[in-house]
């Protein structure tokens, strides 16, 4: 029997806060990221999807502790990183929703297997491994979109194949009276593909995978767009675990990627821009590997791992726009890497179920370069060489599961974990209009520790879960505005009227406490889902940011709701609503500009003409509610989709 090499779920997850997406949650959104969103306090950097979002703002979080647009939250990929190896967003045209039969979200520092990168949880894709699915649709704004997933088996082989095409004329994200000549639609054009072969070999199975992508956007303003490609290619081969044998997995990986990215200076009266910085190329390298070997004997499971992971890159840009060209070019980037070995166990006996892991990791950064010169006579103007620097970090988890009833459960954990800093915050500075942000190669790792408890259980038909957390987060990497334009600052240079300078800082800490809920249940027909997260944060700036002590941290909202409701109206007919309600919060660190709170309807009828074939309408934001996404300096204000609709035909096997 063909299958991929992959080993089966740990015992120890159950006695953590973990949310499974299976495939038909996924059948109703065109990407993961939006899927995520059915788990409350999972969330890109800003409140606009991968439709619209630069792909430097895609890194995804969990928990509203303190969204980033690194990511505080590791993803991977049947054991594969598939973070940007620069900056650690996630391009997530590179894997559609079509290719995953499930997702796998742990909440709380992913210590133990995971390591570096999983500060407040870990989000787990698992490709498909049997039948396919072909999903073609059109709907407002230009859009079109194609994706499709299959595979074919022959003997002891199998070959599973993917492929996305997606375009959008795009919406403009200013509206009303604010919006001027300058403003311009958040355009999207993606493609990617990937293919993966399975093959049984005795006693283990081998996994090659290959993907690409290709996708370029437009970041709402004239002149501004960004375009961003790259590969990966996986090799894992493994044995599954039984009554008298260990099982083990190795992986291999390598992703290579590139990013174009240009940024404008806006006019006062929006009537047009000034070039302010082009990115012309970013390549980055990342590769790695992991290994795990499990086994176990009636109530014990244990595993032993190690993982290494290493990312070289640089942006290669010209900036300082004068006389209608770019005066300055910038060389900036490094190298880094993270490794660590790990033993994590679990034991069940009875009600009880016990489950403790630690880990040590090393980390390290190193040719380190900011180089910046004139263009016109090849002087340097900046040249910075920052020293060598490396570190240790050991950190644990220890989760305890007591079965009060059949029906009922009682959770507790307790977990540290860290992050080290992308290339992208060591190393490069950027601007967002008239905002100048920048690097700072001091960066220390973040650090997280953190307690929870929780029930599970159902009752009176419910299906439930409750989660209280308390989390600390040590040298959080924050942008701290340290100046306000108009005004020449040291390597940043000028900063325009109406324009701020932030720096990334180790912010000193912040403190978050919350409550996530959900409750699921069947009514015959109808199902309905409802799920809140509550998160109260406060940062402490400490010596290196005083002015953010007492404040909360930016992009994070305090509450968020959803309810779903799912209506099986006859075999053929069924009809879905997701209600999205997200408290107000700040687009900065000084809390002066306030995002509001925002309710967004999403509905979709489906229909089946035969077991395999239907055909689908969905509108999303049927309320055409005003989501503000963002806020200038100067108060200007921009905005989520407008009302969409989307239709499509879908095919499965």
């Amino acid at each position: 029997m063909v299958t991929a090499a992959r080993l089966p779920p740990r015992d120890a997850d159950a006695a953590f806060s973990v949310v499974t997406l299976d495939a038909e949650a996924l059948e109703e959104t065109p990407r993961v990221d939006e899927a995520l969103k059915l788990a409350p306090g999972a969330s890109l950097f800003r409140r606009t999807s991968s439709l619209a979002a630069n792909a430097t703002t895609q890194g995804v979080s969990l928990r509203a502790i303190a969204p980033s647009g690194a990511g505080r939250t590791l993803v991977l990929l049947d054991g594969m990183p598939i973070h940007d190896p620069f900056g650690g967003w996630v391009i997530w045209s590179q894997v559609p929703p079509e290719a995953l039969e499930s997702i796998e979200i742990v909440r709380g520092a992913g210590s133990g297997p995971w390591g570096a990168g999983a500060l407040t949880g870990v989000v787990s894709l698992r490709e498909r491994g049997e039948g396919g699915v072909l999903d073609l649709s059109a709907g407002s704004f230009g859009g079109l979109r194609l994706a499709g997933a299959g595979n074919v088996e022959s003997g002891s082989g199998r070959l599973f194949g993917t492929v996305l095409g997606e375009r959008s004329d795009g919406y403009t994200p200013v509206r009303g009276a604010a919006r001027g000549p300058a403003d311009r639609p958040l355009d999207l054009r993606a493609l990617s593909a990937a293919v993966r072969l399975d093959l049984a070999l005795e006693p283990a199975d081998l996994s090659i995978r290959l993907g690409a992508w290709d996708e370029a956007r437009g970041s709402g303003l004239l002149g501004a767009r960004s375009a961003t490609e790259g590969w990966s290619l996986s090799v894992a081969l493994g044995r599954q675990p039984g009554p008298d044998r260990l099982g083990w997995r190795v992986q291999l990986w390598r992703l290579e990627t590139d990013l174009f990215n240009t940024f404008v200076s806006v006019a006062a009266d929006r009537s047009g821009t000034t070039p302010a910085n082009r990115q012309f190329a970013t390549p980055a390298v990342g590769w790695g590997a992991n290994a795990t070997l499990r086994g176990g004997e009636g109530a014990w499971q244990w595993e032993l791992g190690a993982d290494a992971r290493f990312a070289e890159g640089e942006t290669r840009e010209r900036f300082r726009f004068m006389a209608g060209d770019f005066t300055r070019d910038r060389r900036a980037g490094g190298d880094t890497s993270m490794a660590g070995v790990y033993l994590d166990g679990s034991w069940r006996s009875g009600p009880w179920l016990v489950a403790a892991g630690v880990r040590a990791d090393r980390w390290t950064t190193g040719d380190g370069l900011r180089l910046e010169r004139d263009r016109a006579t090849g002087a340097v103007t900046l040249e910075e060489h920052p020293a060598d620097r490396s570190g240790e970090v050991v950190s644990g988890r220890l989760g305890l599961r007591y079965a009060l009833s059949d029906d009922l459960a009682l959770r507790a954990a307790a977990y540290t974990g860290f992050r080290p800093p992308t290339l992208n915050e060591l190393h490069r500075p950027f601007r967002v209009g008239n905002d100048i942000t920048e690097s700072n190669p001091g960066l220390e790792p973040e650090r997280l520790a953190g307690v929870e408890a929780g029930l599970d259980g159902t009752s009176l038909g419910w299906r439930w879960s409750a989660t209280l957390f308390a989390n600390r987060i040590d040298d959080p990497v924050a942008n701290v505005t340290i100046g306000v334009g108009p005004g020449i600052f040291p390597r940043a240079g000028f900063v325009p009227a109406g324009g701020v300078l932030r720096e990334r800082r180790n912010a000193g800490t912040i403190e978050a406490v919350g409550l996530e809920a959900e409750a699921a249940r069947d009514f015959g027909p109808v199902s309905l889902r409802l799920a809140l997260s509550l998160t109260d944060a406060e940062v402490d700036g400490g010596h290196a940011a005083p002015q953010l002590t007492g404040l909360r941290p930016a992009q994070a909202p305090e509450a968020t709701v959803v309810a779903s409701l799912d209506w099986r109206v006859t075999d053929r007919l069924s009809l879905s609503a997701d209600v999205r309600w997200e408290s107000e919060r700040f687009e900065d660190d000084l809390n002066s500009r306030i995002l509001g709170a925002a309710t967004t309807l999403d509905v979709r009828a489906d229909w089946l003409f035969s077991r395999r074939a239907g055909l689908y309408a969905a509108i999303d934001n049927l309320t055409d509610t005003e989501v503000e996404v963002g806020e200038t300096a100067d108060g200007t204000e921009s905005f989520g989709p407008p009302r969409t609709l989307r239709v499509g035909l879908r095919l499965s096997y």
